[in-house]
């Protein structure tokens, strides 16, 4: 009888310490809820689309149909924000720790001509704060590439190449980083150079992405969350 309780012990104790494991590895599973932390500018904030229309909330409507459901998506963003604007507002504003936190900063540093050494700089530092704010849950970071404006009607008269040489600079010196930090990184770039030619893409401001754009990164994000479930 001591042996029959002592193995029915061990089982549960082994039983609980998987259990443990499974939720730090990855995306709480099954019906449990998630929280979201999306980090960024206006494409973050999804400046003049729907609220439901901005890809974080369009990739939660997408887990749902994989039985998780959110317990709270948060956001700091706003449009115009520099990668120095981001870091000072989390700073300022110390969020909580969360599930999955989402980094998209960049297009405001190329456009206002900050260097590229200093964007290095700030992006680093933030990505360390994303990763603390999973509690060092590398994997739960998910970086994504800066958008190039450059194939929207409010570029027009401006030099569209070298904008969107530019965002390729960019682009490579937030993959790298994001690489040595074992993150995850999404690349969006090349959908939203799609614009160009899909009317359908872009906002009515004519600069942002509409909400079907959104959708795509949001499809882009659910299938890299799901893989965690």
């Amino acid at each position: 009888m001591m042996r029959c309780s002592l193995f029915v012990i061990i089982f549960f104790t082994l039983l609980s310490c998987q259990k443990s494991s499974a939720v730090g590895e990855g995306i709480k599973k099954d019906s449990t809820s998630i929280t979201w932390l999306a980090l960024g500018d206006s494409y973050t904030i999804g400046e003049s689309v729907s609220m439901s229309d901005r890809f974080p909330a369009q990739s939660l409507e997408l887990l749902k149909q994989k039985s998780v459901r959110t317990e709270k998506l948060t956001y700091i963003a706003k449009t115009g924000w520099t990668s120095a604007n981001l870091e000072q507002a989390i700073i300022d504003l110390n969020p909580t720790p969360h599930d999955i936190v989402t980094l998209l900063i960049g297009v405001n540093d190329q456009f206002q001509g900050i260097d590229t050494g200093t964007y290095s700089r700030n992006f680093r530092s933030i990505l360390n704060r994303a990763i603390n704010l999973t509690q060092g849950a590398n994997e739960n970071v998910i970086v994504l590439s800066i958008p190039d404006y450059s194939a929207t009607p409010f570029s027009k008269s401006l030099d569209t190449a070298k904008i969107s040489r530019e965002i390729d600079t960019f682009n490579s010196i937030n993959y790298r980083i994001t690489q040595e930090y074992n993150c995850n990184y999404i690349y969006i770039t090349d959908l939203t150079r799609e614009a160009k030619s899909i009317r359908k893409l872009i906002a009515t401001d004519s600069l942002h992405p509409s909400g079907m754009a959104y959708r795509q990164w949001a499809e882009k994000l659910n299938t890299l969350i799901g893989k965690k479930i």
